[in-house]
């Protein structure tokens, strides 16, 4: 049976400055997805890259006397790096200044200027830098765009060439109509909704290239380059290969999205119309989620109160970032970030949770069996034995991952294993296992033999989310394979073998302080 084909892709960070912590949200909740989907057996194709062409990029390679080529080079390898710090399982990464993206983009120009769509005018307008965007007065607050508020807004005025955004609003809104689960949350996809219900003007997508010259030239007009939100949306369907390899295209298009919420407009909207101009099909899904705030403000680059996702791996490991952006941060509002939380959720759930229930239970193992999984006779599934050892139900554990990682509640995901740990925990201090070694051997090994089972379901359950420490306890308890459709996970007293030597190793999280 051929597998199922699932396309994912974040959105392309500007390379103007260094990667930094709300970007890093972004990419390890596209990673959860991806893993996840692959472990069900799909075949998944995980895209991310960098947007490298417009203003920002080079007024900033002609600050530091670059040339811009060289300039996105550098720049490009900081980001691609964070697929090693993260522990990201992306198997495409894209930069617009690829050879067959640039190419990709002049054809999807054709296509929508052959359909009419394109045309050339003369303009006015107020312009954020920050945005790379056109802003109405409607959306500025006294005067500034609300998401770059310490820019000035520049007014342009040049003949460029427009898209007709105008034309696709009762196209756009009868595709919302029909996809009622196209935007997630459903906030964000009401807020869509009513941006264009209110009207759309046409935008500009092209620029003088004597005034601003990085950037992928307009077909048959060497005196235009494309406007840089025309062209990076496009990087979605040529890292599939479009046009040229239309099996690969149609196996994976359309994609599931990921998109901070100032991305709203360009990813729901702008890209969607474009779409339907070039006469492809419409992208699958968006999840939109929010910002990290740093006392109340957005995290970003241009307010200079970035955190450095790199410092943080350094200093605390790659798996206690992946647990904190997922487990503290919200899915879809903003949250935010401080290093004392950090530090405290890292002892608290980390340390003392995981790690903690681990170092217990590999430690009465070493103490009393050896180091080994005890022998015993299996008895039927409704021995009153084997349900007492069944510490929790690890398959509602396992239906809220089901329910909750499709939905992008990773937060929902998590509180459900880490119960799971608690109840553990709970079990072999109300029980006083340790004292049942001279007891009750028989109730003693069971007992262990419940605990290493469960160690077994936690080493998948948090695969997707951590999946360094969940292949650390893997190894360690001797697993074979991390692989959800290898063998059948959701009965692992199947695989755990009697005799199998359990190593207690390090601490998993060694505590901070």
């Amino acid at each position: 049976m051929d597998k199922k084909n699932f396309y994912i892709t974040t959105t392309l960070p500007y390379v103007n400055a260094e990667p930094h912590i709300g970007f890093a949200l972004e990419i390890v909740q596209a990673d959860v997805v991806a893993r996840y989907r692959k472990l069900l057996g799909e075949n998944v194709f995980f895209n991310f890259g960098t947007d490298e062409h417009g203003q920002k990029i080079y007024k900033k390679a002609v600050e530091q006397g670059k040339d811009p080529q060289s300039y996105c080079d550098e720049y490009a390898k900081k980001f691609d790096e964070l697929k090693s710090a993260l522990n990201l399982d992306y198997n495409n990464f894209i930069r617009t200044t690829d050879p067959h993206h640039i190419k990709a983009a002049q054809e999807f120009w054709n296509r929508c200027n052959k359909n009419g769509d394109i045309y050339k005018d003369k303009y006015e307008v107020k312009y954020c830098v920050g945005c790379e965007l056109e802003k109405t007065e409607s959306e500025l607050v006294e005067g500034k765009c609300p998401l770059h508020p310490t820019q000035n807004l520049e007014i342009r005025s040049e003949e460029n060439y427009f898209f007709k955004f105008s034309k696709y609003q009762k196209p756009l809104l009868e595709f919302y109509n029909t996809h009622p689960d196209f935007v997630v949350p459903d906030f964000r996809f009401n807020e869509i909704k009513s941006f264009v219900s209110e009207g759309l003007s046409d935008f500009s997508v092209s620029r003088l290239k004597s005034k601003m010259p990085w950037g992928i030239e307009v077909p048959n007009d060497p005196d235009h380059v494309m406007y840089v939100w025309f062209d990076a949306l496009i990087n979605y369907i040529s890292a599939l290969g479009w046009p040229e390899d239309q099996k690969k295209f149609s196996d994976f298009w359309p994609g599931l999205q990921v998109a901070g919420k100032d991305n709203l407009r360009q990813q729901s909207a702008m890209w969607q119309a474009m779409l339907l101009s070039a006469g492809l099909p419409n992208s699958k899904q968006i999840f939109i989620h929010g910002f990290i705030t740093a006392n109340g403000q957005k995290i970003s680059k241009s307010l200079g109160n970035t955190v450095d996702p790199y410092e943080l791996v350094q200093r605390n490991g790659t798996d206690a970032v992946r647990y904190y952006l997922l487990s503290n941060i919200h899915p879809f509002e903003d949250s935010d970030f401080t290093i004392e939380k950090f530090e405290n959720i890292y002892n608290g759930e980390l340390a003392n949770g995981l790690g903690n229930l681990f170092a217990r239970v590999t430690a009465l193992i070493e103490k009393y069996c050896d180091g080994k999984v005890p022998e015993i006779n299996q008895p039927p599934d409704n021995h009153p034995l084997r349900v007492d050892t069944a510490i929790h139900n690890w398959k509602k554990v396992w239906s809220d991952i089901d329910r909750s990682v499709p939905q992008f509640r990773f937060n929902e995901a998590i509180n459900s294993i880490w119960k799971y740990i608690s109840e553990a925990d709970k079990y072999i201090n109300e029980n006083e296992i340790w004292k049942l070694a001279e007891k009750d051997v028989v109730k003693f090994n069971w007992a262990i033999y419940g605990l290493i089972d469960s160690l077994h379901q936690l080493a998948w359950q948090t695969y997707i989310f951590i999946p360094q420490t969940a292949q650390k306890i893997a190894k360690r308890l001797q697993i074979e394979k991390l692989l959800l459709n290898d063998i059948n996970y959701k009965d692992s007293w199947t695989n755990i073998k009697p005799g199998t030597k359990i190593v207690k190793g390090e601490p998993l999280f060694p505590k901070l302080g």
